[in-house]
């Protein structure tokens, strides 16, 4: 954090907003005019929309904060771990989460870019342009309307209503971990639910759970990660401590989390070591 004392991290986060929207319009014009895809070395798709967005990002942010290093997914591989170094400052960028529902026209994607130094993210931003809004967090979590000027409203977590919370499920990652773990939270409803978007609807008080005991990547959720911690919830592993970023040494892959909106939830929680 010593990098980025005195920074105005409300601020960082608004203007990784801007990016984020910006990204978010490339991407709903290359899908207008269809894109091109590939698979990956991992058998995860690309697409040509991931490799534009992911340039204008790293450009935007060039511009914006100069020197600082960017961990893409497109561009992520052999490079050194940075968790290890309390004062490495970095961004994490997915250019498009939610590739395959994107390539199925389903609309839920997201791009989501977090500010991270040393191993937690101290600012970040996730758009949803198919849902209308940009969720942006420095110290404090806020949302606007997607927009020509983006009019920021501070959003906080809801408690668990009393019919029991509302869990999002992903409409292609479900697995029995994931069933187990969900048994044995106070679950009254299931919603679906793609992407990063999963975490701003946690953080803006309209769910309450999303577990993943199957793999992800860190630009999968550092972002939303900490825009749902500065609301006033929590992501834990599954020792309940705040996940960790910057683990180059494995490929940048998480274990398995649960994003909740109130904290004391986690006592519940009983999630797998490892995922399958």
């Amino acid at each position: 954090m010593e990098r980025v004392r005195g920074w105005d991290l409300d601020a960082v986060a608004r203007g990784l907003g801007e990016v984020a929207v910006e990204a978010g319009r490339l991407l709903a014009a290359v899908a207008d005019r269809g894109c091109g895809h590939r698979a990956k070395a991992d058998g995860s798709p690309t697409t040509d929309a991931d490799q534009a967005a992911e340039a204008l990002i790293v450009r935007r942010l060039a511009e914006r904060w100069p020197g600082i290093a960017v961990v893409a997914e497109e561009s992520a591989e052999g490079l050194d771990p940075l968790h290890e170094d309390p004062a490495a400052l970095y961004f994490v960028v997915d250019p498009l989460d939610g590739t395959r529902d994107f390539m199925a026209g389903l609309g839920e994607y997201s791009v989501n870019i977090a500010l991270v130094a040393g191993s937690r993210p101290v600012a970040a931003a996730i758009a949803v342009p198919a849902n209308g809004r940009v969720w942006a967090a420095g110290r404090r979590a806020a949302v606007a309307p997607i927009a020509d000027e983006l009019v920021w409203a501070p959003v906080v977590v809801r408690p668990t209503p009393e019919v029991g919370a509302t869990a999002l499920v992903s409409r292609r990652h479900g697995d029995p971990d994931t069933e187990a773990c969900l048994s044995g939270l106070p679950v009254g409803e299931r919603r679906v639910a793609s992407s990063a978007l999963k975490f701003c609807l946690i953080a803006s008080g309209e769910a309450d759970v999303y577990l993943r005991c199957g793999p992800t990547m860190e630009w999968d959720v550092a972002a939303g990660d900490h825009i749902l911690t500065c609301a006033g919830g929590i992501v834990v592993g599954p020792d309940r401590r705040p996940l960790s970023y910057g683990h180059a040494e494995r490929g940048f892959l998480n274990g398995p989390f649960a994003a909740l909106g109130v904290p004391e939830l986690a006592s519940e929680l009983s999630l797998p070591t490892s995922c399958r």
